[in-house]
């Protein structure tokens, strides 16, 4: 075997090897989100009954809004990251016995449902579109 083809191989070993590790830490990720906790439900499917129970309270206003919130997301997870805002939202709405899910909820559940490590991002899109989220400020490890 000649020098240039064994390094060549060794390469595409290593991408793969790398390919495959990304792909085993989602996966992982995602089967971690499917274990039940120690009340019998997973996080999914907690998620999913928030979005059940606040189905009726969701106005064509805080739809726009979750569609906004979630523009900047990829489109491949774009579908992941609304059912996740989505249901934290609707989690804010029910606990606090609202009537219909307001563009505040939006707002502080799209916080909440955010990871900390993207709130620098986080602030600069909602500047960008000149969403007030000064009295949520407190719930931003960044800003």
């Amino acid at each position: 075997m000649n020098g240039g083809f064994a390094w060549f191989l060794v390469f595409w070993a290593c991408v793969l090897i790398g390919f495959l590790a990304i792909g085993g830490f989602f996966m992982m990720r995602k089967f971690l989100k499917v274990l039940p906790k120690a009340d019998g439900k997973s996080k999914l499917d907690w998620q999913n009954y928030y979005i059940e129970e606040s189905r009726s309270l969701w106005t064509d206003e805080s739809k726009k809004m979750l569609e906004q919130l979630v523009s900047p997301v990829p489109s491949p997870f774009r579908d992941i990251a609304r059912n996740t805002i989505a249901a934290r939202i609707a989690q804010l709405a029910l606990d606090r016995k609202a009537a219909e899910i307001t563009e505040a909820h939006c707002i502080e559940g799209y916080i909440l449902a955010t990871p900390k490590r993207d709130h620098k991002f986080l602030v600069q899109f909602l500047q960008d579109n000149q969403i007030d989220f000064s009295t949520y400020r407190h719930l931003l490890s960044n800003s």
